[in-house]
């Protein structure tokens, strides 16, 4: 399993090799986890695509795919010379595709943690650790 860290921060992008999903889909969920969470902010710069293969020892190829894929949804911003950021851009979504589209993730996870034997109330549980800092919305 390789480690490879953002910026020099607490943030760490880890690979699970026998998880069964994609490494470049591992990589963006990570990210896309990461600035959900607030570990990752906007401005925060990530590995280079070669520092990043070296350092997960993966081909180059995997991490551009990633990265390309994080931009193009306007997560990820590369700039020629400087490196890959955070985008600064907000991604705007009306009230009601945002409900649509966090309903629609929340049963895609509690199917996905059903079929491997977890519980909903296990899969609260994990969520919770991801965002220790954030307070419960009730």
């Amino acid at each position: 399993m390789g480690r490879a860290s953002a910026n020099g921060q607490g943030f760490q992008l880890k690979l699970d090799l026998r998880s069964g999903v994609p490494v470049y889909r591992q990589l963006i969920d990570q990210v896309r986890t990461g600035v959900a969470a607030g570990t990752l902010t906007a401005g925060d710069q990530l590995p280079t695509v070669r520092q990043l293969a070296v350092d997960l020892a993966i081909n180059p190829n995997t991490v551009l795919r990633a990265y390309r894929e994080l931009e193009l949804g306007g997560m990820l911003e590369t700039h020629q010379g400087t490196g890959t950021f955070i985008s600064t851009r907000k991604i705007v979504k009306n009230n009601a595709e945002r409900d649509r589209q966090l309903a629609q993730l929340a049963n895609e996870f509690a199917a996905r943690a059903g079929a491997a034997g977890f519980t909903v109330e296990e899969l609260l549980d994990q969520m919770r650790e991801l965002a220790p800092q954030s307070k419960p919305r009730r």
